[in-house]
């Protein structure tokens, strides 16, 4: 499958870090998120119950992140991909997750990764 719904600069606001002070505030984060899917019987029918809905996606993780918190973003990151490919049966996601301003010289730091069967 070569087909990609993608949602690039999800801003999110949570508790995460491993410091006190962070443990005391709400930072932004920001998600990059590339999903397999087959986008044919999608187009073929113009039938929303087909495509993969970027806004429910959007919505849930803005719900799941914006409750949760973490002390690592590696821990963030497979927690939302284990959500997304359970309750959207995805098939294969690329995950990014950022932290901007959590080292001042950088404009963001964070980790990327890759499950399910492309």
């Amino acid at each position: 499958m070569k087909d990609t719904v993608f949602i690039r600069e999800l801003r999110i606001d949570t508790v995460i870090g491993l410091h006190d002070w962070e443990r005391q505030i709400r930072q932004t984060i920001v998600l990059n998120l590339e999903m397999a899917w087959d986008n044919r019987p999608a187009a073929a029918d113009e039938a929303i119950d087909k495509a993969l809905d970027y806004d429910a996606v959007s919505q849930r993780l803005i719900r799941f992140i914006g409750d949760s918190e973490f002390l690592l973003i590696e821990t963030l990151a497979e927690r939302v991909a284990e959500l997304l490919l359970a309750e959207f049966g995805i098939p294969w996601l690329r995950l990014e997750v950022c932290k901007p301003g959590a080292v001042p010289e950088a404009q963001t730091v964070g980790v990327r990764i890759e499950r399910g069967q492309r």
